[in-house]
């Protein structure tokens, strides 16, 4: 059996059996990368808050945390490498503060758990993907919001079961996307007061037996609240992740139906719409093929992210309180969704952005019949029972004598001739203002949280 040294935060020792070794490390050295920053940022607080209570001495929490301050940039940059003997980031991280400071490195592990390290580097991630991801998806409205705007009274047939229905605009067509991503944007604001608590100093799952401060680690994190139930901290971990994920999955179910309509409405049997050409690829055989491949991707992309909602759902499930180390595998399908909604929400912005619409198609395409249910209504409305008024125009439909009133358009809420594009637009300001509220709060944590002025020391003053 070969053996290897350990090296591992847990190492009491022991030989340690490589492939077991790499089977338990899995992705991690790889997928950790993108937590760094983070956990340089919420180690960084947890030695401020150390050495306020006075388990650090001063010079070693000031000592921590500018090395921590030194490290942040070079794991934004990546330069940190995991050595897969070292297991995860979070010990790559101690080992790095060692290298720099010496023994005091170690002392970075005072009154915390890789438990809770992990869950407050993950936490720390989702609420700057929240963000990002948030104003991706104020920008995609706003350029739906500009096409809906220029194109708001072109009419265009609107479809059930793939065939022509009723009269319908691009405006009433394009607003109904922007709705969908309004509401899904006002959802990702309860997504991120759920994320809004501080598991720092659960340790473990069970909190730890000295004189730590919570509260003030949520305060110099930027977090509301502090995650007042430690054994919540463990049990909320795959809970939150699950909600991003199930949230990003209701979103993807909007865009797959945006995707569809660009492949249907741009083809030559429909018309209406015209892709811009950075936005289609060509035929390897076929000299005449422009074809719609970014928004057929971008509905496939669409179905991965259904796929990894339901993949974290599974591994998560079925588990008992507190840590388990099925947790790990958790990170891969999060951060992998977290990347490809970043990626599909910039595209479809950029498609939007350059997307055409075909006046004389579309126009051409509002056929008499589309107008039936119309003039139904309109007979209804003036007295006749509606089944008998829907006879009537389905016969007049059948010997040719139907002619359809082309100039009516409701004016109620939701209708074609009422778009309220108003509205809308100020609602996506007020979701604008929300994201740059936080956005600049997030920015400046990094700063506030490596500046080693002003610190609070237990039974001094102010440094």
């Amino acid at each position: 059996m070969a053996a290897q040294a350990p090296t591992t935060l847990w190492a009491k020792g022991l030989p340690l059996d490589q492939a077991i070794h790499r089977f338990t490390v899995g992705e991690d050295p790889q997928l950790d990368l993108q937590l760094l920053p983070y956990d340089c940022i919420g180690s960084a607080a947890h030695a401020r808050m150390l050495t306020e209570v006075g388990l650090l001495k001063a010079e070693e929490g000031i000592e921590l945390v500018q090395a921590l301050a030194q490290l942040y940039p070079r794991c934004q940059a990546g330069e940190l490498v995991i050595d897969p003997a070292l297991e995860d980031g979070h010990t790559a991280l101690e080992a790095a503060l060692v290298a720099m400071v010496g023994e005091n490195g170690k002392r970075i592990h005072l009154a915390r758990s890789r438990n809770d390290q992990v869950v407050l580097a993950l936490r720390l991630l989702q609420r700057q993907a929240l963000v990002d991801l948030g104003t991706s998806l104020v920008d995609l409205t706003a350029s739906l919001q500009r096409f809906a705007e220029a194109n708001a009274e072109q009419p265009l047939p609107g479809f059930t079961h793939l065939r022509r229905a009723m009269p319908s605009s691009v405006g009433q067509w394009a607003v109904a996307y922007i709705e969908g991503l309004l509401e899904e944007l006002q959802a990702m604001q309860g997504l991120w007061q759920r994320l809004d608590r501080c598991p720092s100093g659960s340790a473990a799952g069970f909190g730890v037996p000295l004189p730590i401060d919570r509260e003030r680690s949520a305060e110099l994190l930027g977090f509301s609240r502090v995650q007042r139930a430690t054994v919540d901290v463990q049990n909320g971990r795959a809970r939150h992740s699950q909600a991003i994920l199930d949230w990003l999955a209701s979103v993807a179910l909007g865009l797959e139906k945006l995707c569809w309509d660009l492949c249907l409405y741009s083809g030559e049997e429909y018309g209406y719409f015209a892709l811009p050409d950075a936005a289609t690829t060509g035929s390897s055989i076929m000299p005449n093929k422009r074809n719609p491949d970014v928004a057929e991707l971008g509905r496939g992309r669409c179905r991965e992210l259904y796929g990894l909602a339901q993949s974290h759902r599974q591994i998560m499930s079925g588990l008992p309180s507190s840590y388990h180390r099925d947790f790990q595998l958790g990170k891969a399908p999060l951060l992998g969704a977290l990347s490809l909604a970043g990626q599909l929400f910039d595209v479809l912005r950029r498609v939007i952005d350059g997307l055409q619409v075909r006046a004389d198609r579309a126009s051409a395409s509002m056929s008499a019949e589309l107008y039936a249910a119309d003039r139904a209504s309109e007979l209804a409305a003036a007295g006749m029972p509606f089944r008998d008024a829907y006879r009537q125009v389905a016969a007049e439909l059948a010997d040719g004598s139907f002619v359809a009133d082309r100039g009516a358009a409701d004016a109620h809420t939701g209708a074609r001739g009422r778009l309220d594009l108003d509205l809308a637009e100020t609602e996506r300001h007020l979701c604008s203002d929300w994201l740059q509220l936080h956005a600049t709060a997030l920015k400046a944590l990094p700063e506030r949280v490596f500046a080693v002025d002003g610190w609070r020391v237990a039974g001094t003053d102010p440094l």
